[in-house]
């Protein structure tokens, strides 16, 4: 069964459904630059090469927009953890995600687990996609990436859209991340279990495509 959101759509839906707008209120040439550098972004088989299940899960130790350390060690004390790495409060596909999973948080808690997603984005503009979403998880800060890094997410955006992101989608990634390497985190979301250890992993080299929070609820539920 599919998670059910406020329109009765699951998220997979309602992304399925934004993509249709998205048809219809972006130029055709932007939309044909996406497809070609996505195409070409999982042909390079990027997210076969990031940690699956099995794989102990890397530490980390991060900011959230109040600057309090958030770490992976304290999450784990408690329970299992569901990590969602998301590229950024521009990206309406992670919006759409981080707003499922904020429908989840009481079941999560029910099964003693910390949900917490990261970005490269600065603590500032973390703040914003937690407001913006009524977010009551934390989001954390992963400047330059160096965490996402360690899970074999990071990629740089292709240098025949990075023109189109700034001036024509206004995501103007240096400014909202603080630094000038245009390299974003492939959405992942990964269960991890209290030994530290992967227990499911979704990674997708194509942004538009994420895994639904009913099958990583399945995960949880039978790890605890």
């Amino acid at each position: 069964m599919a998670t059910k959101i406020g329109n009765g759509m699951s998220l997979t839906r309602e992304i399925a459904a934004f993509e249709e707008k998205k048809k219809r209120s972006h130029d055709p040439d932007i939309l044909d630059m996406i497809d070609l550098t996505t195409a070409d972004l999982v042909a390079t088989d990027i997210a076969g090469q990031a940690l699956g299940v099995g794989a102990t899960a890397p530490h980390f130790q991060l900011p959230d927009p109040a600057g309090d350390i958030v770490t992976l060690a304290d999450l784990l004390v408690g329970g299992p953890v569901l990590l969602n790495f998301y590229r950024g409060s521009w990206c309406p596909y992670c919006n759409l995600e981080l707003r499922a999973y904020q429908r989840e948080l009481l079941r999560l808690t029910a099964h003693n687990t910390k949900l917490v997603a990261i970005s490269p984005m600065l603590p500032d503009n973390s703040l914003d996609v937690a407001e913006k979403n009524n977010l009551d998880f934390p989001v954390l800060s992963d400047i330059g990436n160096l965490v996402a890094g360690q899970y074999g997410l990071v990629f740089e955006v292709d240098r025949r859209i990075q023109a189109m992101y700034r001036e024509r989608l206004g995501n103007d990634l240096p400014t909202l991340n603080g630094d000038d390497s245009f390299t974003l985190p492939l959405p992942a979301t990964y269960v991890i279990g209290q030994d530290g250890v992967i227990t499911y992993a979704y990674v997708n080299a194509d942004y538009r495509l994420r895994a639904d929070p009913e099958e990583v609820l399945a995960a949880v539920e039978e790890l605890v």
